[in-house]
């Protein structure tokens, strides 16, 4: 039995840990803006035996029914691996990189320049430091066409 719930532990942990959080429903909730891993496995079990199923249908315990599923790890992991890279495309507004990243985001093709430029006019901003994601974040928020995309990462 010991070896069972250390097994089941250890895959809550580490669900958690891959999904950067336990995501939306009453674990979420119960346990929003408490760091490490202990509050991590707490959430994403709570959030496993309570069903989400009714969170997510009805749009509670801050799920959503908008039919998007959002992966900021994802998003913050590109940018973490391609720094250089993407630094480069910035500055110039323009780059592989810059339209991948775009393309992890889900920006509109139609946002999509407005998108390289609000990133090249605040290059100083959004690489003033290792945080490039929530100087990003930051940006894009400030931004009115932009600031829904803010909220993916």
């Amino acid at each position: 039995m010991k070896k069972l719930l250390a097994a089941a532990l250890m895959i809550a942990a580490g669900s958690a840990m891959a999904n950067n959080g336990a995501g939306c429903g009453v674990g979420s909730s119960i346990f929003n803006g408490q760091k490490g891993v202990a509050p991590q496995v707490l959430a994403v079990t709570t959030n496993g035996t309570l069903m989400n199923t009714v969170a997510i249908t009805f749009g509670t315990s801050g799920c959503t029914q908008d039919g998007v599923v959002s992966s900021s790890w994802k998003i913050s992991m590109y940018i973490d691996g391609s720094r250089v890279a993407l630094a480069r495309d910035a500055a110039a507004g323009q780059g592989e990189s810059l339209d991948a990243l775009a393309s992890v985001m889900g920006v509109k093709a139609e946002d999509r320049a407005e998108f390289a430029a609000a990133i090249k006019s605040n290059f100083g901003t959004v690489f003033a430091n290792d945080n490039v994601a929530a100087n990003l974040k930051e940006v894009l928020a400030a931004n009115e066409r932009l600031s829904g995309y803010a909220a993916l990462i």
